[in-house]
């Protein structure tokens, strides 16, 4: 196979190859002299086929090698690739025979430093912004006091100590821990994950829904804060319906999902803070409130006190007021007596003056009257009733004689006159021939009459229902 390479020597003929032979071989060889490689350029194309495979192209001012990502190193990769970024790739050179080509499979792929992670984080920061997911206006306002408080971080780390520290110092709360990967490949989804999660509690379910979420981690560099840049991250974060503070890092680290959450935190002890008062502040605030509450009672009512007993003052005494009503008191008793006598002495005299015209007869004469004009009302409206149910009772005769006269020329007797016959068989009507066939006895009804089989006026008896008609009793015809 080594002919493959070499020259033939002077006088014999070039071996034959065929085309896999070749592109083997080729195979072979770049992939023992380039087995490990690191490869520095500029992300160009990038494809991301449904496979879930990754094929870029990484390129500098004079050439341009083609890479392929596969799905399982994709999804381990702490930083994925986009175009313009420049990036340090590590893997192995191979060849692809059916596009007559070279590529590099690459097994891990970095930023080439901070000035492509920042350029990628700045663009990553204009997209969503521009999406509004930034926006002041989507940010909700921190519970003054939550009832349950939802922390998103590692369990093993001194963050969640320092959290739980402060809130126990502050005003003590039940806290719900959500535990996540905080650097590293699975830190994204999982956070993002986790704020859904939270959300998804209902109210009155087996654990209580928070009412407030901290998401919170240590300090670190740029890369081991990277997975709270991710674009999953900062989606899960603007939608949560929950009111958020992020505390991702120290004071000086900001990450994309700072700008989604609803307030930050410089550090995961402000978070705790933030997210409650300081119990024994509250109760000193409100013991002052309440002494300033005290003081504004007594003195209002001090005030007003001194004003009544001012007023009280300038008020006439009882005395004075009530001699005048009394002097009219007693003027109107002594004249009382004389006026129930003149009263009843013209009221008598008025009532003699009345009961003098109420004589019997003018009485009967009246009463006589009242009974003539009450009794001609009444044969009046007697007359007038007799009248009304006569039209009415005739109205009713001549419909009744039409609606029976309409039922005779509906009826079949009619349509028999006209020539037509009604014929039974068995007791019932027979209306074709096979029924006819089938029947014991036959009946024809005429307007005139009805004929039986033999002839006769009358109908043949009907056979028995339990007992089947002979054989012998055929059909007419």
């Amino acid at each position: 196979m080594s002919d493959l390479i070499d020259d033939p020597d002077s006088g014999e003929n070039a071996p034959e190859f065929s085309i896999s032979e070749l592109s083997s071989a080729i195979k072979r060889m770049i992939e023992g002299e380039f087995s490990h490689v690191r490869v520095k350029g500029e992300v160009g194309r990038v494809s991301r086929p449904r496979s879930g495979h990754i094929y870029l192209d990484l390129k500098d001012d004079r050439a341009v090698l083609a890479g392929v990502i596969w799905k399982g190193v994709s999804a381990r990769l702490a930083v994925q690739p986009e175009e313009g970024m420049e990036v340090v790739a590590t893997g192995r050179l191979t060849t692809f025979a059916g596009q007559s080509r070279y590529q590099i499979v690459i097994e891990d792929i970095k930023p080439a430093g901070m000035g492509a992670l920042m350029a990628m984080l700045e663009k990553r920061k204009a997209a969503l912004g521009a999406e509004g997911l930034f926006a002041p206006e989507r940010k909700k306002e921190i519970p003054y006091l939550p009832e349950v408080i939802g922390v998103i971080t590692s369990p093993s780390g001194a963050v969640i100590r320092d959290i739980l520290h402060r809130l126990r110092d502050r005003f003590p709360r039940k806290v719900l821990i959500w535990p996540v990967a905080v650097q590293g490949d699975k830190c994204a989804c999982e956070v993002a994950r986790a704020i859904a999660g939270f959300n998804a509690f209902t109210e009155g379910g087996a654990l209580p829904r928070p009412d407030l979420l901290i998401v919170a981690r240590g300090g670190g560099s740029i890369e081991d804060l990277w997975g709270f840049n991710e674009e999953a991250v900062v989606r899960a974060a603007a939608a949560s319906d929950i009111p958020l503070i992020s505390a991702v890092g120290h004071e000086t680290d900001t990450t994309l999902i700072d700008y989604a959450s609803d307030r930050r935190a410089p550090t995961p002890t402000a978070a705790a803070e933030l997210a409650v008062p300081v119990r024994l502040e509250l109760m000193a605030w409100l013991d002052g409130q309440e002494a300033r509450l005290s003081h504004a009672l007594t003195s209002g009512i001090t005030t007003r006190g001194q004003r009544l007993r001012d007023l009280a003052r300038a008020l006439p005494r009882i005395e004075a007021l009530l001699d005048t009503p009394r002097q009219r008191l007693d003027s109107c008793t002594g004249q009382l007596s004389a006026a129930l006598i003149s009263g009843v002495q013209t009221r008598r005299v008025k009532l003699s003056e009345i009961s003098g015209a109420l004589r019997p007869g003018l009485v009967r004469q009246r009463l006589e009257a009242e009974i003539g004009r009450k009794t001609e009302r009444m044969t009046d409206l007697s007359r007038r009733l007799r009248d009304a149910s006569t039209r009415q009772t005739g109205l009713w005769r001549d419909r009744l004689s039409a609606t029976d006269r309409l039922r005779e020329t509906l009826g079949y007797k009619a349509t028999l006159k006209r020539g037509y016959a009604v014929v039974r068989g068995d007791g019932a009507v027979v209306t074709s021939k096979s029924a006819a066939q089938k029947a014991a006895a036959l009946e024809i009804e005429f307007s005139d009459g009805r004929l039986a089989l033999d002839g006769t006026d009358k109908p043949p008896p009907k056979p028995a229902r339990a007992k089947p008609a002979p054989p012998d009793q055929g059909s007419l015809f």
